[in-house]
């Protein structure tokens, strides 16, 4: 294999595929109700990277709704997605993880947020429930670069970022890192110093995003302006080739692409093809000699 696949992680730990079930739980994120700032990252729409889930009146019929065409033998992963699921009162984050969590066929728990929402407490709390699932956190760096994150309005420096990384694996909690190729101002060495930095944190696994212009947010504004343009789907490839020969073996790969709403995509033309992104990078690891973990020898 060229790289660990989360696909791969799952058949191993439990036999057969784990089926993924996004939850929109209702929070907010500290950059956008004016904590840390406003108007959130330049590239983040109006649901928070939620685009694609289907509102309801509660968590709980999210989740029956994809449980009920599905068979007993089935198991599924819960992920809290949308803004900073951590970003609430203790007693409010335990009532909506329980939510969630009331059917024996849900084996894994992933909970999306921000490096500035980990805290002891909250840490403790989610430490609880890996006593009987397989959980996870994804904290979104996106950037080791301090400049880009000013650019990208990420709202804290990445010295926060490690110190949550540090805080939850003292409580033996898994990190998930997220980190994008093609930030404005960036350039393939940039990605490269990125996917360095989170391998150095001992991180259970990687989201690298394929960077994508969607309507409504302040990224939109600058591609109209000229004042961003996204990468080629080669320079792409290639730097997420090189992102994935620097990080450590060790480390699983959850996602290689970035899906935006097709009605809502201004460019990249090529990101409408999640399985055209996957053969490219594919493609230039085999040109170049990569697999993960070759170039930290």
């Amino acid at each position: 294999m060229l790289y660990n696949n989360l696909s791969e992680y799952f058949r191993q730990k439990y036999g057969q595929r784990i089926k993924k079930i996004c939850v929109d739980g209702g929070f907010s994120c500290p950059n956008r109700d004016g904590k840390v700032g406003t108007g959130g990252c330049i590239y983040c729409g109006e649901r928070g990277a939620g685009e694609h889930i289907r509102k309801c009146d509660s968590i709980k019929e999210q989740v029956l709704r994809a449980l009920e065409s599905c068979s007993e033998n089935d198991k599924f992963l819960v992920y809290f997605q949308n803004f900073s699921n951590t970003y609430a009162s203790i007693e409010t984050l335990k009532l909506r993880y329980d939510e969630a969590l009331f059917d024996k066929r849900i084996v894994s728990l992933a909970i999306a947020t921000r490096a500035d929402c980990i805290s002891e407490e909250v840490a403790s709390l989610i430490a609880e429930y890996s006593k009987r699932l397989d959980v996870w956190v994804e904290l979104g760096l996106q950037t080791s670069n301090d400049k880009t994150a000013k650019i990208i309005n990420r709202g804290y420096k990445t010295e926060v970022f490690d110190r949550a990384v540090k805080t939850l694996h003292k409580y033996g909690i898994p990190v998930v890192a997220h980190m994008i190729i093609g930030l404005p101002g960036e350039v393939c060495e940039d990605a490269v110093k990125t996917a360095r930095h989170i391998s150095s944190l001992d991180v259970f696994g990687i989201k690298i995003h394929s960077i994508y212009v969607m309507e409504g947010t302040l990224l939109a504004d600058m591609y109209r302006k000229k004042l961003y343009t996204p990468p080629t789907l080669s320079e792409f490839a290639e730097a997420c080739a090189l992102c994935l020969g620097n990080i450590s073996e060790k480390i699983t790969v959850h996602r290689l692409t970035g899906d935006c709403p097709r009605d809502l995509l201004l460019a990249p033309e090529w990101n409408r093809d999640k399985y055209k992104i996957i053969e490219e990078i594919n493609k230039k690891m085999r040109e170049l000699g990569i697999r993960q973990g070759s170039l930290t020898k």
